[in-house]
């Protein structure tokens, strides 16, 4: 079962109202034989067009688990949300452990709601899935027991990139000018930014912070212009990189223009002839894998599009997430901790299985590197972009692209 705001629900009220006397008992009982899962993603502002497939994503894991008999036998009962703003992110889902009764809690993208969450998670004592999330922070100085994270973080997109780059000689002596998306999440990638600059022998000349709300990059575009570096590096989030790649390209600017952060709904929002250079990602639907193939086969069939990295990193974490309530036979969260923390691995439907570190909670997990299709070579609006090697590659360990206890401040509390 899949619910809904409610405001959509309280239309109905007048009709329930009478029969409520009668039925109450029943209505108990049948929530009482459905586990109920608390979800929240941004469906408006500048996260919002990735946030939609992410939606998707998880609805399409909740009715495939349902028809498969459920967990634990019992049927997946969603709470599925907008979370708006860290504030309101919170509010939601405080309301929905306290009053609606969900025993876990998933989603979201920014990671200023993310963090507010988190915080929610650790006041209840609840396990929380940040599945989109990205700035180091989130699993470093501001990590808890109760919060796990499956999303590459910054500094993983960085190196991908930064790695791929450096092949190409893009990096080592050249002057590098970055645009960066000014709240926690970009704050955080530019730090991961200026360490692989420091440690590739790169020349960071100029950085301008721009607020998540701007849609002319006219004025930043003019300053890259006047700096003549040798690349412009991306860390900008959501519907901005759409707008900026766009602008970029109608600029006319001879520097490349390369990115340490892109989601693959934005990449198709900007268009087919728009987009160039390198940039990272964690998962692309045309990745050569038989189960991500399925995945991507069910997603079309049902939703007439391909799945986002945001759909599939959605699904994924909730078909791990009941396959541990399955393994445990429980919902209780010191034991989902206790066995995410044995570091279990998990099929993520990707060459290598995935897990979660057992001191930083991080999901660890191949990455990949992306360059993008001539316009002429794309067979469809979605077939833009050409997946790179996965790294770390296939003989390193995967931990070699994460950071270390030591680049990490993360401390759990008891």
């Amino acid at each position: 079962m899949i619910r809904y705001p409610r405001r959509t629900l309280l239309r109905a009220g007048a009709a329930f109202v009478g029969a409520s006397a009668l039925g109450f008992p029943a209505i108990v009982r049948a929530q009482a034989e459905k586990i109920r899962i608390g979800h929240l993603t941004p469906l408006t502002g500048f996260l919002g067009v990735i946030g939609s497939y992410a939606q998707l994503g998880v609805k399409l894991a909740t009715e495939e688990i349902n028809a498969s008999g459920g967990i634990l036998g019992k049927q997946i009962d969603l709470l599925s949300e907008d979370s708006i703003n860290p504030a309101t992110a919170a509010t939601k889902a405080q309301r929905m452990l306290e009053q609606d009764g969900a025993v876990v809690l998933l989603g979201e993208i920014s990671s200023a709601s993310s963090l507010t969450i988190m915080q929610v998670a650790e006041r209840n004592k609840k396990v929380f899935f940040s599945t989109g999330a990205r700035s180091d922070a989130l699993r470093g100085k501001n990590c808890n027991k109760y919060s796990f994270h499956c999303d590459i973080p910054n500094t993983v997109m960085v190196n991908a990139v930064g790695t791929a780059l450096s092949q190409k000689g893009m990096v080592k002596g050249k002057k590098f000018f970055t645009l960066t998306a000014d709240y926690i999440f970009g704050h955080d990638l530019l730090k991961a930014a200026k360490s692989f600059f420091g440690a590739h022998e790169a020349n960071l000349i100029g950085d301008e912070l721009i607020a998540t709300d701007v849609t002319d990059f006219s004025p930043y575009l003019l300053k890259v212009r006047q700096a003549k570096p040798d690349v412009v590096c991306c860390n900008l989030a959501g519907n901005q990189v759409t707008n900026l790649v766009k602008q970029y390209a109608e600029f006319g600017l001879p520097y490349p223009l390369v990115g340490f952060n892109l989601n693959t709904g934005d990449a198709w929002a900007a268009g087919a002839g728009n987009l160039s250079g390198t940039w990272p990602t964690v998962w692309y639907h045309t990745l050569n894998n038989p189960a991500s193939q399925a995945f991507v086969a069910a997603f079309s069939k049902k939703y007439g599009k391909p799945p986002e990295n945001h759909a599939w990193i959605e699904y994924i974490t909730l078909k791990l997430l009941a396959e541990a309530i399955n393994t445990t036979k429980s919902t209780d969260s010191s034991e989902l901790i206790a066995y995410f923390e044995k570091q279990s691995q998990f099929d993520i439907m990707k060459a290598r299985k995935a897990y979660f570190r057992s001191w930083d909670h991080q999901l660890v997990q191949e990455a990949y590197p992306f360059t993008v299709k001539p316009k002429d070579q794309m067979k469809d609006q979605w077939d833009m972009l050409v997946l790179g090697d996965a790294v770390p590659a296939a003989n390193d360990p995967l931990e070699t692209i994460y950071p270390t206890k030591e680049q990490n401040p993360c401390e759990m509390k008891a």
